[in-house]
């Protein structure tokens, strides 16, 4: 059986991933990637002014600015863009198996995910409301985890404010579809959410996520999910 990856050893694990990921992302120099390269620094060459033209297929879903108004597509204004990087090469690569994105991923050059990832990330994520029956348990959950079910807190990766961590490639919660995280904790839970030999070592994150969504009830999964959606 797998070794159970304890709440203490789960936050070492993040502080270890930002102590080894943040000086190679300063090590990179802003020079154009090698042809054929698939950069994991897409700030580093991506033109925002590009990817806001390439965005106007992704608007159909994911709205103006990347300001989603169907709860079952993300809000990407203001998304972390090596998280949103990754996230476009694993559907192009089908490990991320979506009807819709699968399609349309796997037109899009690296260049082009750099682009919409920079541009994304330039936006600025309009305000949510949470449902008011729960977002109190959400906020317990998220700024202070839960020790009885080895949870810990998810501020201690996506910040304090759901802004995510750029350098680790944790992605931004603030005003995210309370919809779509809901769908998305629970995919991690069934191990839904990648497909391939491995799927929870498909992203740099996957081990932890498909390991914590477990532990979560489906009332934690609600209330925290509502509580995102309204975080500004």
């Amino acid at each position: 059986m797998p070794q159970r990856l304890s709440w203490m050893g789960l936050a070492a694990m993040a502080g270890t991933l930002v102590c080894f990921v943040a000086p190679a992302l300063r090590a990179q120099a802003p020079a154009a990637p090698r042809a054929g390269a698939t950069p994991d620094v897409p700030f580093t060459h991506g033109k925002v002014a590009d990817g806001a033209t390439k965005s106007a297929v992704c608007s159909a879903c994911h709205g103006p600015n990347g300001n989603s108004m169907n709860p079952d597509w993300p809000r990407l204004a203001g998304q972390n863009a090596v998280y949103v990087a990754e996230q476009l090469r694993l559907f192009r690569s089908g490990v991320r198996a979506n009807p819709v994105m699968q399609p349309l991923a796997s037109t899009l050059s690296d260049q082009d995910i750099s682009d919409l990832a920079v541009y994304y990330e330039a936006q600025t994520p309009t305000g949510l409301e949470a449902d008011p029956s729960y977002w109190q348990g959400g906020q317990a959950l998220y700024l202070r985890g839960d020790r009885a079910r080895d949870v810990p807190a998810c501020t201690a990766c996506h910040g304090p404010v759901g802004r995510g961590n750029l350098a680790a490639g944790y992605p931004a919660l603030r005003a995210q579809q309370s919809v779509y995280v809901m769908k998305q904790l629970n995919d991690y839970a069934s191990g839904a959410r990648y497909t391939g030999p491995s799927p929870p070592q498909a992203s740099r994150n996957g081990t932890m996520m498909f390991t914590l969504a477990k532990r979560l009830t489906p009332e934690q999964i609600r209330d925290v999910a509502s509580y995102v959606q309204g975080m500004r």
